[in-house]
Parts: C-alpha cells; sequence; structure tokens
C-alpha cells in the first residue's frame, strides 16, 4: 500500500478511471454542524489518496469535485453518510453509487453484522481496526495512526464489491441492489433537510 496525501485537491495528473472507493472523515454525524475533515480515494486498491481540508474551504477542490460528478463509479461503504456530507460541502449532485453496507443486508440475510469491520472480516479474512474512528480528524495535522487508519477504511472496499457482486448475482438481488444505489442520493439529500426521520414510515391509521 502507498498512501499519498494531499491538501484540499486531488494532483491535477491524475487518472481517474472507471471506478473508484471513497470514504470520508467528519467532525461528527451532523451534517450542517460537523464539517468534512478528509476525503479518502483509492482507484485500484493499492494506492491511497487522501485529501485532508485543514480548513472548510471547499472551493479549492476543482479535480476531486469533478472527479464526484463524473460518470466514474463510486464505492462507499454506508453511502448515505458520505453522499450527504460531500454533497453538502461541495454542493453537486453525486451518481453512479456502489454501497457495500446495502448491497451486504440485500444478501446477507443470515447476519445482522454489516459494518466495514464484520465484512472485512467475514469475505475477505481481514481484520480492521476502529481505534482512529472517534479520533479529532479536525486536527490541522493528521498523526501517522490516523492517516493509516483513513487508508485501511478504503482499501478493501473494492475486493468486498467483488465479492458482494458474486452473491448478488447468485441471490439474483443485483436488480434490487441497483435500484436502491441509484435513490442513495436522494436518500442523503432527505438526510440533509429532515435528519433521520424516515419519511416513509407509517402507521396503521396512515394507511388508506
Amino acid at each position: 500500500m502507498k498512501t499519498q496525501l494531499h491538501e484540499y485537491d486531488l494532483p491535477d495528473d491524475l487518472a481517474f478511471g472507471s471506478s473508484v472507493a471513497i470514504d470520508t472523515e467528519a467532525m461528527g454525524l451532523n451534517q450542517h454542524r460537523d464539517r468534512l475533515c478528509l476525503v479518502q480515494l483509492t482507484f485500484d486498491g493499492i494506492n491511497v489518496h487522501l485529501v485532508h481540508f485543514p480548513k472548510t474551504d471547499f472551493s479549492k477542490s476543482p479535480n476531486l469535485k469533478r472527479l464526484l460528478e463524473s460518470d466514474c463509479q463510486k464505492i462507499f461503504h454506508f453511502a448515505r453518510f458520505d453522499l450527504a456530507i460531500l454533497q453538502y460541502s461541495f454542493c453537486i449532485k453525486i451518481k453512479n453509487i456502489y454501497c457495500t453496507k446495502v448491497a451486504s443486508h440485500l444478501v446477507r440475510t443470515y447476519t445482522n453484522k454489516h459494518g466495514l469491520k464484520d465484512l472485512c472480516k467475514e469475505l475477505l479474512g481481514v481484520e480492521v481496526s476502529k481505534q482512529e474512528q472517534t479520533s479529532d480528524w479536525g486536527a490541522p495535522i493528521l498523526s501517522k495512526d490516523q492517516m493509516r487508519y483513513a487508508a485501511n477504511d478504503v482499501l478493501n472496499l473494492r475486493s468486498l464489491k467483488f465479492k458482494l457482486d458474486e452473491m448478488l448475482t447468485r441471490e439474483n438481488r443485483h436488480p434490487l441492489a441497483n435500484a436502491t444505489f441509484a435513490y442513495l442520493p436522494f436518500r442523503a439529500e432527505l438526510d440533509l433537510y429532515y435528519g433521520q426521520k424516515d419519511l416513509m414510515a407509517y402507521k396503521i391509521d396512515d394507511v388508506g
């Protein structure tokens, strides 16, 4: 694994490719309150690019913004959160999504463990540490442990997608998965407007 740290944007000469695995780190889980601090990406599962935001200035990221708005497939784990904070921070719409958490829920119905750590352990035989998950991502300088954690968090997404695609094919659930992936950017937009409220939830009195 090779990790490159950038401030605010990806390099001008970086070739994007047809798919990219993406993760984000923020100050918290409230997109309106908690700012985006880091975006980590890998195009090949070997080289990881960390785009660090020491301050809230997303106008300095034309290359990253261009990638997010492109037709390139974006692979996330729990895309709902990442999409919300990315779309909110950069004032964009993101398309062509794949979410390993959604795919896991659709095919790993034999378990209720769908976290990234659980997926990596079962499907890839890889132990992933979550020790730095709640560290201070807003720090002006990231520690080596934070950088290592961020890189490892995104490194396995492409391999997980391959394994989950095999299971989606086996269980004939690709059409449902694709429809759900297409909905995720809108689900993220609803989260920005209404928080975690499920607008589709209903009580018996709502029917009819």
